[in-house]
C-alpha cells in the first residue's frame, strides 16, 4: 500500500545508527530494501538511495581511517620496539606478527641469509603449522625470495604454485605445500642498499595484494632491517667493549709484569754491586720464580744448586746461545748465560714446567745479571791471578833469594805458602801435523780452570804453572787437570804432578820435578795425558826428587809381601830367584832348595795376586827393579 505522505526521516536516522554502530555493509542496502516493501514512493525512495550511497561512502572512509590508525598504532609500536632496545629476536616476532595482523594473512614470516652456509634460512615466522615449512633453507636466487634478493623489489603472486616469474624447487615447493599457502607476496629488507632478508605475508587461499598492503609490509621490512642493523652495531660494539677490556687487561698485566721484571732485575744487581756471589744471585732468582736454581759454569761444572748429567744440556744450551733466549728441556728451562758471543756459563731452573712470558723474560734477566757477576768475578780474577802470577814467577826463578820475603809477599795476596800445595805444569800436548798451539791459550784456560779457587798460574818457560792447595790424590789432580784444561783450550794438554810441598824451595823442587814427569809422559808417548811421579813407576823414582822408594816398592811388591807375612810363604823370595836364574825353572828349584813343582805353584800363585802381565818385559822390569831396592834396603 502506497503512503503518499510517508517521509524518508525513519530511513535516514537508522542510517545514521547503522553508521554510529559500525555496521556491515550490508546492513546499509536492507534499508532501501525495507522501503521498497513498504511501497514508499518514487522520490523517497530516491532520496533513501542516495543516503544510502553517502553512508556507505562514510563508511567506507571511516574504515580506511580506522585501518590507518591501526597501522598506525602498529608501526609506533614498531618503533618504539626499536627504541626501547629490546631483545632482536621479539623485536622481529612482534614485526612479523604485526605483519600477520594489518594484513590479515593466514602467515606472515621473515628469511636471512646464512653466509657461512651460502643460503637463507627462516628466522622468525608465525601463523606456520608445518614443521618442514619452519626448517626450511633456501638457495641463493630461488622462489619468490631469491626473486626479491636479486631484484631488491617487493614481488606478490595470487597463486604461487602456478606463477612461472621465478624459479621453482622441489625443496621450496614441498615446504609452501605441506605449509598449504597460495598467495604470497614479499619485501626486500634494505639497509644501505643492500638486502640483508625478506619479509613474507601468505594466505592459503588465492589473494590479490593491494598497493597499500605492499607499501605496509615495506615499512614494516624497514623497521627489520633497522632492528637487525641495531642488534649488529650493538654486538659490534659490545666486541669492541670485550676486545677493549681484554686489551687493558693485557696492558694491565704487561705493564705489571714489565714492573715485576724491572724491580727484580733492580734486585739482581744490586745484589751484585754489593759483591753477591753466584749462590746468592741464584738464591735470589729461585725465590722470584718459585723454582730451584742451578748455575753451571761453561764447562757444566755446577757454581750453585745441584748439577746436571754429563751431556744432558748440550743440545738445549745449544739452541739457548742460537736463539738468545730461554728454551725448555723436559722439566727443565735452561739459558744460557753469555757475554757476546762468549758462553760464561748456563742458568737451569728445576720446579717450573710451565713459564708465562713475563717469568720466561725474568728468568733470562738472570741470566744477563749473572753474566754481569760473572764478567766481574772474571775480571778480579784475572787481576787478582796476574799480580799471584807475579809472585809465582819470582818463586819458581828464584826460591832461596828471600824465602821468608816471598812467603810474606803470598800472604799479603791471600797465598799461603806455608802450607802444602801441589804444583801442576802444563804444556799444550804436539800434535801430528800442525804447529804446536799457542801457549797464551793455554794461560787462559788455566786462569779459567782456576776460576773461584784460591790457586794461581802463571806462564813459565815453555810450559802454564798451576799452584793449587793440596787436593788429595796428586795422579788424579793431574789427570782432572788434563781433561778440564784440554776441553778449555781446545786442545790436547799433557799436565805433570810434583809432591805436595810447602815452603818457596820445596814448591819450587816440585816444580822440577812436575816438569820432568811432563817430558817422561811426551817420552813415553803418553801426551794430552795427567799423571804424578809416583804413577809413572820406576821412571818416578828415577825422575823425583824425593826418591820415594818405599812407596815404590809397595806399589810394585806389596800383595807379595801381605801374601808372605800372613801365610809365612817365600813368595817375594821365589820370585826373586826366578829372575835370578834367567827365568829358568830348573835353576830356580835349585837355588831354592825345592821341587820343581813347588816353584811352579808358587809363581802360579805370583800371577793370582799381581795379574796375568806379571811376566811382561815392562811390569817384569818393574818388578826386577822393586826386588833390587827391596834386598838393599834390608828388606
Amino acid at each position: 500500500m502506497n503512503h503518499p505522505h510517508e517521509s524518508a526521516a525513519p530511513a535516514l536516522r537508522r542510517l545514521l545508527d547503522l553508521l554510529a554502530s559500525g555496521a556491515a555493509t550490508e546492513d546499509f542496502a536492507d534499508v532501501l530494501a525495507d522501503a521498497r516493501r513498504r511501497g514508499a514512493p518514487a522520490a523517497v525512495l530516491a532520496e533513501i538511495d542516495d543516503a544510502t550511497w553517502q553512508a556507505l561512502r562514510v563508511h567506507r572512509t571511516l574504515r580506511q581511517h580506522r585501518r590507518r590508525e591501526a597501522e598506525l598504532t602498529a608501526l609506533f609500536d614498531t618503533a618504539g620496539d626499536l627504541a626501547a632496545s629490546r631483545e632482536l629476536d621479539t623485536v622481529l616476532q612482534a614485526i612479523v606478527r604485526r605483519a600477520r595482523m594489518l594484513l590479515g594473512t593466514d602467515t606472515a614470516y621473515l628469511t636471512l641469509p646464512d653466509e657461512a652456509a651460502g643460503d637463507t634460512y627462516m628466522r622468525v615466522t608465525d601463523g606456520s603449522v608445518s614443521v618442514l615449512f619452519q626448517t626450511l633453507r633456501l638457495s641463493l636466487g630461488h622462489g619468490l625470495g631469491g626473486l626479491v634478493a636479486q631484484t631488491a623489489r617487493p614481488y606478490a603472486t595470487p597463486d604461487y604454485r602456478t606463477d612461472e616469474r621465478f624459479h621453482h624447487t622441489g625443496t621450496i615447493d614441498a615446504g609452501v605445500l605441506d605449509e598449504g599457502l597460495v598467495a604470497i607476496i614479499g619485501v626486500p629488507l634494505l639497509l644501505g642498499g643492500e638486502v640483508i632478508g625478506v619479509l613474507f605475508a601468505a594466505d592459503r587461499s588465492p589473494r590479490a595484494f593491494s598497493p597499500d598492503e605492499v607499501a605496509l609490509l615495506c615499512t614494516l621490512a624497514a623497521h627489520a632491517a633497522i632492528a637487525l642493523d641495531t642488534a649488529k652495531s650493538l654486538a659490534d660494539t659490545r666486541a669492541a667493549l670485550a676486545e677493549l677490556n681484554s686489551a687493558n687487561e693485557l696492558v694491565r698485566a704487561h705493564s705489571a709484569a714489565v714492573q715485576r721484571a724491572e724491580q727484580a732485575h733492580d734486585r739482581l744487581t744490586d745484589l751484585v754491586l754489593r759483591g753477591a756471589e753466584v749462590p746468592d744471585v741464584a738464591a735470589a732468582v729461585a725465590t722470584l720464580l718459585g723454582g730451584e736454581i742451578a748455575v753451571l759454569d761453561a764447562e757444566g761444572e755446577p757454581l750453585a744448586g745441584r748439577s746436571a748429567p754429563a751431556g744432558e744440556l748440550a743440545e738445549a744450551v745449544a739452541a739457548s746461545r742460537a736463539e738468545g733466549r730461554s728454551v725448555r728441556h723436559g722439566e727443565l728451562w735452561v739459558c744460557a748465560v753469555l757475554a757476546g758471543h762468549d758462553a760464561l756459563g748456563t742458568l737451569v731452573l728445576r720446579g717450573r714446567p710451565g713459564l708465562d712470558d713475563a717469568d720466561r723474560r725474568l728468568f733470562e734477566r738472570a741470566s744477563v745479571v749473572t753474566a754481569l757477576l760473572l764478567l766481574l768475578r772474571r775480571s778480579v780474577a784475572e787481576t787478582e791471578n796476574r799480580v799471584r802470577g807475579e809472585l809465582l814467577t819470582d818463586l819458581l826463578t828464584a826460591p832461596d833469594r828471600d824465602p821468608a820475603g816471598l812467603t810474606a809477599r803470598g800472604r799479603r795476596l791471600g797465598v799461603d805458602l806455608a802450607r802444602p800445595h801441589l804444583v801442576l805444569v802444563a804444556e799444550p800436548a804436539e800434535p801430528a801435523g800442525p804447529p804446536v798451539p799457542d801457549r797464551g791459550r793455554l794461560a787462559g784456560a788455566a786462569r779459567r780452570y782456576l776460576f773461584g779457587s784460591r790457586g794461581v798460574s802463571a806462564e813459565h818457560g815453555e810450559a802454564v804453572v798451576l799452584l793449587v792447595p793440596e787436593a788429595g790424590d796428586p795422579e788424579e789432580a793431574a789427570r782432572q787437570a788434563a781433561e778440564r784444561l784440554a776441553r778449555l783450550a781446545g786442545f790436547p794438554v799433557t799436565v805433570g804432578a810434583g809432591r805436595p810441598a810447602a815452603g818457596p824451595p820445596a814448591l819450587a823442587a816440585s816444580y822440577a820435578e812436575g816438569l820432568r814427569c811432563v817430558r817422561a809422559l811426551r817420552v813415553l808417548g803418553r801426551a794430552g795425558e795427567g799423571a804424578s811421579a809416583r804413577a809413572l813407576g820406576f821412571l818416578g823414582v828415577l825422575l823425583g826428587d824425593g826418591h820415594d822408594v818405599d812407596g815404590f816398592v809397595g806399589s810394585a811388591l806389596g800383595p807379595l809381601l801381605a801374601y808372605d807375612t800372613r801365610r809365612g810363604t817365600e813368595l817375594v823370595r821365589t820370585l826373586r830367584a826366578y829372575f835370578d836364574c834367567g827365568g829358568s825353572l830348573t835353576r830356580a828349584k835349585d837355588e831354592l832348595h825345592v821341587h820343581v813343582n813347588t816353584v811352579v805353584q808358587r809363581l802360579d800363585r805370583v800371577e793370582a795376586l799381581l795379574g796375568p802381565d806379571w811376566n811382561h818385559p815392562e811390569r817384569s822390569l818393574e818388578l826386577q827393579l822393586a826386588l833390587r831396592l827391596q834386598l838393599l834396603a834390608g828388606g
